[in-house]
């Protein structure tokens, strides 16, 4: 029967040993992740200075001077705006420009009461002259000789140049182009139809003549000239002529 079975109680000797409780793996070092470094600060530029990598700007080089200066140049009186037509005609034409600035005629504009109307015209302030910006050399010196109605540069010679006008002088001319004149009346001539005349300045200075019109609307006088043998008649200036 089950219950007359022996039965034995363990022993310490021959209880069989507990199984050692297996051993946890060794701890990893985790790593720990750095924060990222700060950005360096923004460069102060507030006080202008160019960047390093930045070229500095050159100074700009000085315009070249110029060599034109402004002459004055004697003309045919009563001609001046046609000649001063043909001098720029020309100059294009053989390709001077680059010697040539330009050419004035100095007028004034007058204010004069005929009838009782008020009437402006202009009136030349050197009636046969020119004022001319060039760059004086000899194909300029050419041109304007051979251009009809064209006497010479003012002061100069075969063997001298001639002075250009003071800067002074340019600016009171330039100054002047144009301006109003109220109130001058243009004085009335000396003399009358078939009067003898002589010329006082001008192209035909020294030469006599017969007064064949009076053209008062322009203050001119036209005479008769005897040229080459052959009469020519000639508008100049009241104060270009005087009773003989």
């Amino acid at each position: 029967m089950v219950d007359d079975l022996p039965t034995s109680t363990p022993t310490p000797e021959n209880q069989a040993p507990e199984a050692a409780p297996p051993e946890s793996p060794p701890e990893t070092a985790t790593a720990v992740a750095e924060p990222p470094a700060a950005p360096p600060p923004p460069v102060d530029t507030t006080n202008g200075a160019p960047e390093p990598d930045e070229p500095e700007k050159q100074p700009e080089a000085p315009a070249p001077a110029s060599n034109k200066h402004w002459y004055v140049v004697k003309v045919q009186s009563g001609r001046e705006e046609s000649i001063k037509e043909a001098i720029e005609r020309r100059v294009k034409i053989e390709g001077l420009e680059e010697y040539f600035g330009q050419i004035v005629v100095p007028v004034e504009k007058v204010t004069e009461m005929r009838n009782g109307k008020r009437v402006v015209k202009e009136r030349k302030l050197y009636p046969g002259y020119l004022m001319c910006e060039v760059e004086y050399n000899d194909r300029i010196l050419y041109l304007f000789r051979e251009t009809s109605g064209v006497g010479d540069f003012v002061g100069g010679s075969v063997n001298r140049a001639p002075p250009p006008m003071p800067p002074r002088e340019v600016e009171r001319m330039l100054g002047q182009q144009g301006k109003d004149v109220p109130g001058i009346q243009v004085p009335k001539p000396k003399f009358e139809k078939g009067d003898r005349v002589k010329v006082k300045d001008g192209t035909f200075a020294g030469m006599e003549g017969e007064v064949k019109d009076i053209l008062e609307a322009k203050g001119l006088v036209r005479v008769e000239l005897t040229i080459f043998g052959r009469p020519v008649p000639v508008e100049l200036e009241y104060w270009q002529v005087e009773n003989v």
